[in-house]
């Protein structure tokens, strides 16, 4: 299947067809993560396995086709989104629990922030960098994406596990989308100023 569709994407009259190379490539994805699953395998594994075997092309090539697939996929999570906000939140808030907010706040902070900080030791990053990094670091989608798969299994405490994903997910839109522009303007001033001192120095 992957290798089929990689004789069709690598046909020369690609710049000319992008958009159906593009919804050849967004299907492919989808055909191998619905079999993974399908197979008990894990549909994650399988589509970053089929983007290995798709990585055969000319630069100019990949170039086109990743463009393409990137608008699709963003387009794709802005819907994951209005569902979000508009199923829901409304089903969060009439189930609001004192232990899932409190997971959630410790979520987005120490559990997420903590494992940053450790991977990062020895590097040259700064404090600030680190910080910056644990803060804004995987979140929603693929949050979403694992609760999906956790609700499919039926497990035991379903419900708490949704309702604590749920909280961390809202809390992360409200926090993140708070603080973005002004963490964002304030570390491209540091970069700024550290710029400018390093041109000093070489003078």
């Amino acid at each position: 299947m992957v290798r089929g569709t990689q004789r069709s994407l690598i046909q020369p009259r690609l710049p000319a067809n992008c958009s159906i190379k593009v919804a050849e490539q967004v299907a492919l994805a989808a055909a191998c993560f619905t079999a993974a699953q399908a197979a008990g395998g894990s549909g994650f594994i399988a589509c970053f396995v089929g983007g290995l075997l798709l990585s055969g092309f000319g630069e100019r090539h990949k170039k086109e086709l990743l463009r393409g697939a990137e608008h699709t996929g963003e387009a794709l999570a802005l819907l994951t989104w209005v569902v979000f906000g508009g199923i829901v939140v409304a089903r969060l808030i009439d189930r609001v629990t004192w232990p899932a907010l409190l997971y959630a706040v410790l979520s987005l902070t120490l559990v997420r922030m903590l494992p940053v900080l450790l991977c990062l030791i020895g590097t040259r990053t700064s404090t600030a960098d680190k910080l910056f990094i644990g803060w804004f670091g995987p979140r929603g989608l693929a949050t979403i994406v694992f609760a999906v798969l956790v609700l499919d299994e039926q497990l035991p405490g379903n419900d708490t596990i949704m309702l604590a994903a749920g909280w961390t997910v809202l809390l992360s839109v409200i926090a993140h989308g708070v603080t973005a522009n002004l963490l964002v303007k304030r570390m491209a001033g540091h970069s700024s100023a550290e710029a400018e001192d390093g041109a000093r120095a070489t003078r």
